[in-house]
């Protein structure tokens, strides 16, 4: 998220000659820098607030929602940090779902042949249906769980839990299966650049991968209904 709201500013200052993929660089190189930072200035305070509650250190929207700002509420000027930062959650959370909602706009385009504005419409209504479901799971919707969770709990779980393992699978399936780690491999080197973890990529993309992303799904999903408890 954050990386994108920098390449897109990055972008309107780029001259015609500028290289895409030398100006990319810089974005992660930044973008690693500014994870780095944050991960050493939140997890601190997080752990100096929480009072050694170990509820109060999940990851998640409990993190996000309810531990930051009793922190924030515990800082001098924590109302003004509180503000700028959840400020700048918003303009992530903006940027990253300009990205996602061009992806299912493209789908419905070519899968099913509509038309940009129709497909816009659809996703956007959909997007603020869940939204509002989210948005209200900790308010007057409290009562209301899916397996235990809250709607902001639920699609959290949902996404990160069981959609991005398996799509995790679905992209080493498709890498090593259908398009083939030779002609991967091949790309990486078709102006006669090296390859120099050739053996460790085909491994990790044919079986560490998919095996981990496996693990962590049929543990994420026992863990959700009780199964087990991590």
């Amino acid at each position: 998220s954050i990386a994108m709201g920098i390449l897109v500013t990055f972008g309107s200052y780029m001259k015609k000659d500028v290289s895409i993929e030398e100006s990319t660089e810089h974005v992660e190189i930044f973008d690693t820098i500014i994870a780095i930072m944050a991960g050493l200035m939140i997890i601190p305070a997080v752990f100096a607030f929480s009072g050694g509650d170990p509820d109060t250190l999940q990851a998640g929207p409990a993190l996000m929602f309810i531990t930051i700002p009793k922190v924030f509420a515990s800082m001098g000027l924590g109302t003004v940090v509180g503000v700028l930062f959840f400020l700048l959650v918003l303009f992530a959370a903006v940027t990253s779902s300009i990205a996602l909602t061009e992806s299912a706009v493209s789908t419905f385009e070519d899968e099913l042949g509509w038309g940009r504005k129709k497909s816009t419409v659809l996703v956007g209504v959909i997007m603020v249906a869940l939204g509002t479901l989210s948005s209200l799971g900790y308010g007057p919707l409290a009562g209301v769980t899916i397996i235990g969770m809250q709607f902001l709990d639920f699609f959290d779980f949902l996404t990160n839990s069981v959609m991005m393992p398996i799509a995790a699978i679905a992209t080493c399936l498709l890498v090593s299966r259908v398009i083939g780690v030779e002609k991967i491999e091949q790309e990486v080197e078709v102006d006669g650049q090296p390859f120099r973890r050739k053996r460790i990529f085909a491994f990790m993309i044919r079986w560490l991968c998919p095996i981990f992303a496996a693990i962590i799904l049929a543990s994420s999903v026992a863990n959700a209904f009780g199964i087990i408890k991590m």
